[in-house]
């Protein structure tokens, strides 16, 4: 039997949860060309979220065209240009005859290079050659445009992990470069979102960056205890297996609310569950998980200062006032600026995330393996 929880990959259809007012959001933004902006802390279902929402916009008989551009492994402009063009062509064409001849129609400047792959999942590739690229980037950055108004289309790119332009050379420049160019668009409309919350805020509600105020951003919330228990009752249920609401809400305690993390706990769990849910099973599953991960911790927390320790010690320890008297001393924290150093590094390296100036930690079960395995 397939177990009935899933993380680590898109969840679609019954495991998808909430995000109801969301979903909607983002399915009228994209019908609408309206710019989009997705900001969370890591794993709390971005992808998954962008997937239903173009699931649902993409319903019935519609011009509407959803391109999808992952930057985990960009590291460069070239690479960018590669993959936003390979993409566009690949939602725009049915078939790889037509791409092809898009290629062909809609570059002036560049001479393409398509190969066609043995691989059925990607028909082709293509490739420029990098100083033909650096003087016309344009023609890449536009032909989402140019092909939209001669098809009749309505396109929407989404750009995930696009916090990775940030490592480009002269990457404001190319910030500059891909806000004038996409700010001009009226037959596309972009969904940015990735997976470093701080650097994303950076990008779009700094002032003085580029893309300030480049479309609507939509932070995600937690999913609701609520949600979550309605939830993982009906996936056991639906699969012959019994866990009471109360235990439910134990996953969802132990999980800090976090999708990833609810997931996981729920299946392992699940497989642990013959018949019906204890709270023996819900223990033993919530410590296997930490103890799956408990050498990734380990090595994330040797590569800490001491300063950065001592902060998150005070923080699994409850304390509030990180720059009082008796805080610093405590926890040999030296000074305030000392605090204001660490806490900027820790959240920098995705381990603490700010929120209204509220600190807590991204990752739930980090916090409780510091807290159970580390500081005791």
């Amino acid at each position: 039997m397939d177990t009935p929880f899933v993380f680590g990959k898109i969840a679609k259809s019954e495991n998808f949860t909430d995000r109801e007012r969301e979903t909607a959001l983002l399915v009228t933004n994209f019908r609408s060309l309206i710019n989009t902006i997705i900001i969370s802390p890591r794993r709390w279902g971005k992808s998954s979220l962008v997937s239903k929402a173009a699931e649902t916009a993409l319903t019935g008989k519609s011009p509407l065209r959803i391109c999808s551009v992952d930057l985990f492994n960009v590291r460069d402009e070239e690479e960018f240009y590669k993959l936003l063009a390979m993409a566009v062509l690949r939602v725009t064409s049915s078939r790889w005859e037509e791409a092809v001849e898009s290629a062909r129609r809609f570059f002036r400047q560049l001479l393409p290079k398509i190969v066609l792959s043995p691989d059925p999942l990607n028909e082709f590739s293509i490739d420029f050659d990098w100083k033909e690229l650096r003087q016309n980037p344009e023609e890449v950055l536009d032909l989402a445009e140019k092909i939209a108004s001669e098809k009749n289309l309505k396109i929407v790119i989404c750009v995930d992990e696009f916090q990775n332009i940030a490592g480009f050379d002269d990457q404001l420049f190319f910030q500059k470069r891909l806000r004038s160019h996409w700010q001009q668009h009226q037959k596309v409309s972009y969904c940015l979102y990735g997976s470093k919350r701080h650097m994303l805020l950076d990008v779009f509600t700094n002032p003085s960056m580029p893309f300030y105020k480049f479309g609507e951003v939509l932070f995600l919330e937690k999913i609701d205890t609520g949600s979550w228990k309605s939830f993982i009752c009906n996936r056991f249920s639906a699969t012959g297996k019994k866990i009471s609401v109360e235990l439910a809400e134990i996953i969802v305690r132990l999980a800090d609310n976090h999708p990833y993390y609810v997931q996981q706990l729920s299946q392992q769990v699940w497989l642990r569950t013959e018949n019906s849910c204890t709270e023996e099973i819900v223990k033993q599953a919530h410590i296997s998980v930490v103890e799956q991960l408990s050498l990734l911790f380990a090595t994330i927390t040797e590569a800490l200062p001491d300063n950065q320790l001592n902060l998150l010690r005070a923080m699994v320890a409850g304390e509030e006032a990180l720059s009082s008297n008796e805080v610093l001393t405590k926890y040999r924290l030296t000074s305030s600026a000392v605090v204001t150093r660490s806490r900027k590094a820790l959240i920098e390296k995705d381990i603490l995330d700010s929120k209204a100036g509220e600190l807590s930690f991204q990752d739930p079960m980090y916090r409780y393996w510091l807290e159970q395995y580390f500081f005791k």
